[in-house]
């Protein structure tokens, strides 16, 4: 196991316990620096899902419909909304390292 594969679960971990736990304190920052440098290790094969899951995430986070489930409903949205957070910030990484990519001489 490579050393992005360990923290790209270790920041999937920190967003699961920064939804259930109703944050830690500077959740918001340890996600998105853990979503970043998770998203540096991103293969480029890879990235077009990540992408897609981002999106994905983000509109499950922002729309809140899994809130009406009954007593888990909550759990599962503020983890869905964590998670969007940490692969918002892995988007980004993984944009700019593409345009660096088509740019570099």
């Amino acid at each position: 196991m490579g050393v992005g594969k360990i923290i790209q679960l270790v920041a999937v971990l920190a967003a699961v316990v920064a939804g259930l736990w109703s944050g830690f304190p500077e959740a918001g920052m340890v996600i998105a620096i853990l979503g970043a440098v998770g998203g540096w290790f991103v293969a480029e094969e890879d990235r077009q899902r990540l992408l897609i899951a981002a999106i994905a995430l983000s509109v499950a986070g922002i729309s809140g419909g899994l809130g009406a489930i009954p007593v888990a409903g909550e759990y599962i949205s503020s983890v869905m909304s964590s998670l969007g957070s940490l692969y918002g910030a892995a988007a980004v990484v993984v944009i700019l390292v593409a345009v660096y990519e088509k740019v570099k001489p």
